[in-house]
C-alpha cells in the first residue's frame, strides 16, 4: 500500500485530484479486499469469534468524513484548508481510538 500512497500524495501535491483519489481508493480497496477474507479464514480455522463492526462514534466520524469529502470534491479544486480539515478529522479519529 505504501507505493500507491506515495504516488497519491505526489498527485495531490501536483493538484491532480482525480489521479490522487483513484490511487488512494484503489489501494485501500485492494488492502480491504485481501485482509477481510484472510481474517475471516483465520477466525474460521481457529474457531475464533469474528467482529467487523464499528462503534457509533466511529460511524459519526465516518459520516463527517464523507460529508467533508463531498464538499471537497464538489468544488473541483483542493485548497490547503480542506486538506487541514481532513487531517484534523483523521487525528481526531486516532485520538478517540487510542483514548476511549
Amino acid at each position: 500500500m505504501l507505493p500507491e500512497a506515495y504516488a497519491a500524495v505526489r498527485a495531490a501535491r501536483a493538484n491532480r485530484l482525480q489521479s490522487s483519489l483513484n490511487l488512494a481508493l484503489g489501494s485501500a480497496l485492494a488492502s480491504i479486499g485481501l485482509s477481510i477474507p484472510t481474517i475471516a479464514a483465520i477466525a474460521i480455522f481457529f474457531n475464533l469469534p469474528l467482529s467487523l463492526g464499528i462503534s457509533s462514534l466511529n460511524i459519526t466520524l465516518m459520516y463527517l468524513t464523507f460529508f467533508i469529502g463531498a464538499l471537497t470534491l464538489a468544488i473541483g479544486r483542493t485548497t490547503p484548508l480542506q486538506g487541514v480539515v481532513h487531517l484534523i478529522i483523521f487525528f481526531e479519529y486516532l485520538f478517540l481510538s487510542l483514548v476511549p
